[in-house]
């Protein structure tokens, strides 16, 4: 019916003719008679995949995994305190980005923002080789120092 009043609101007022009834039920081939008559025939070939279920042995190694490394941590409060911050600075993050993509131009400012600034540190650290080494020696520098080695 509401299919019929839309059709009806399209055209401007002309109707389309009905279709028969037996034109919207689907037509069976001779092919398909032929499957259904050999359908007993094919129930014998049937095969069975082994029971084996490596998914729960690979679920229980990790489990086990995290366990001893949980009890290998020294000083759990801080671990926590760490992985609570991380949780809240990542909603934070997610309602900033929100309060930002709701103003109207912003989003397009930022993109192009975003598009300069990787534009400026392509040709800066990667186009030539010399920037290309000093980039990988700032990494390695900046990992000393958040691992504490240097």
């Amino acid at each position: 019916m509401a299919a019929t009043a839309y059709s009806v609101a399209l055209l401007g007022g002309a109707r389309l003719p009905a279709a028969p009834r037996s034109a919207l039920l689907p037509r069976r081939s001779a092919c398909q008679l032929r499957l259904q008559q050999d359908a007993p025939r094919l129930s014998l070939l049937r095969v069975k995949a082994a029971s084996e279920d490596t998914s729960s042995a690979s679920a229980d190694e990790f489990i086990e995994d995290l366990k001893a490394k949980w009890d290998a941590v020294e000083d759990k409060p801080t671990v926590l305190l760490y992985g609570g911050g991380a949780i809240v600075a990542l909603w934070l993050t997610s309602v900033v980005v929100g309060a930002i993509n709701a103003v109207p131009l912003l989003p397009k400012i930022m993109e192009l923002v975003g598009l300069g600034y990787t534009g400026w540190f392509v040709y800066r650290y990667l186009l030539f080789k010399e920037s290309r080494k000093d980039l990988a020696s700032d990494i390695e520098t900046l990992k000393k120092k958040i691992t504490g080695t240097e």
